[in-house]
C-alpha cells in the first residue's frame, strides 16, 4: 500500500512538469507528452499481455514425484486400489491434477485495469462537459463559483471509484 502513497507525489510532480514544459515550449512539448503517453499506452499493454498469460514457472520447478511403488488391493468388484505401507488406500496421483499458479491473478487484474479505465473515460467526459457549462455560469455569474466547482468535483469523483475498486480487486489477486 506504501506504493501507492510514494506515487502521488510523482503523480503530481509529472502534472506540474508537463504544465510548465507546455507554457515554455508550446507545440513541440504537445509532441513530446504525446511520445510519452504513447509509450505508456504500450506499457501498459505489455503489463496486460502479461496479466492474461500468467506468470512464467520458475526455472527450478521440479515435477511432482512419481507414484510411490504400493500394492495393489483388490475389492470385490475385482477394482484395484492403491494402498501404501499402511495398508490404507491413497489418493490416486492420475485422478488429482497438479496445482498451478500460472494465471491465478490474471482476471482480477484485467478487471481492476477496465475499472480504471472506464472511470476515468467516464470521468474525463463528465467534467469537459461540467467544466464547460461551470465557466459558462461562472462568467455570467461570479457567484456561483462554489457550486460549480462542487459540481465538477462529484464528476471527477468518479474516477476516485474506479481507483478504489481496482485497489480492492489487486488486493484479492
Amino acid at each position: 500500500m506504501s506504493v501507492w502513497w510514494a506515487a502521488i507525489p510523482v503523480g503530481l510532480g509529472g502534472m506540474v512538469g508537463v504544465g510548465v514544459l507546455v507554457r515554455r515550449r508550446g507545440r513541440q512539448a504537445v509532441r513530446w507528452v504525446v511520445v510519452g503517453n504513447l509509450a505508456l499506452l504500450v506499457a501498459a499493454l505489455g503489463v496486460l499481455a502479461f496479466a492474461v498469460v500468467g506468470r512464467p514457472a520458475p526455472a527450478d520447478a521440479v515435477p511432482p514425484p512419481a507414484a510411490p511403488a504400493a500394492a495393489v488391493a483388490t475389492t470385490g468388484t475385482g477394482v484395484g486400489t492403491m494402498t501404501g505401507s499402511t495398508g490404507a488406500p491413497t489418493a490416486d496421483p492420475v485422478a488429482a491434477p497438479a496445482s498451478s499458479s500460472t494465471g491465478a491473478g490474471g482476471p482480477a487484474l484485467i478487471a481492476a485495469a477496465i475499472a480504471v479505465a472506464g472511470s476515468s473515460l467516464g470521468a474525463a467526459i463528465a467534467v469537459a462537459y461540467t467544466g464547460a457549462a461551470a465557466l459558462a455560469a461562472i462568467s455570467e455569474r461570479p457567484e456561483l463559483f462554489g457550486r460549480a466547482m462542487v459540481i465538477v468535483g462529484l464528476a471527477e469523483g468518479i474516477a476516485i471509484y474506479g481507483l478504489i475498486v481496482s485497489i480492492i480487486l489487486i488486493g484479492r489477486a
